[in-house]
């Protein structure tokens, strides 16, 4: 059974930085059960929206807010989903969300199509 598990939320000021992390268990990183591997983030009231996603060939996609200053990444030795996020602005405090979805599932943006799901974390930036 997959399970993921975050860490790494908290709270910074305005043109801080965080790493999220997100450990995997039941699969790997690098398997066809996790092949699409996402960052969502949701705002009180809101949907979740996607922020990043990584295929298993290492393929990543970002939404347009976030792009330049977030990396998604996996390490596939330690089985780890990683957000870093630099500049941090006020707009970027949410819930943080790791997502994963297995081949043929389409995964991408949606969060409908993502199967599995850690538990969240807040992130929180003041100005």
């Amino acid at each position: 059974q997959v399970q993921l598990v975050e860490s790494g939320g908290g709270s910074v000021q305005t043109g801080g930085s965080l790493t999220l992390s997100c450990i995997a268990s039941g699969a790997s990183v690098d398997s066809d059960e996790l092949y699409h591997m996402a960052w969502f983030r949701q705002y009180p009231g809101k949907d979740r929206e996607a922020v990043a996603q990584i295929l298993q060939s290492g393929y990543t996609e970002y939404d347009g807010s976030v792009k330049g200053r977030f990396s998604i990444s996996k390490d596939n030795s330690k089985n780890i989903l990683s957000l870093q996020m630099k500049n941090l602005k006020p707009e970027d405090s949410a819930i943080y969300y790791c997502a994963a979805s297995p081949w043929g599932t389409g995964g991408g943006l949606q969060w409908r199509r993502y199967r599995y799901w850690a538990q969240g974390t807040q992130v929180t930036v003041s100005s």
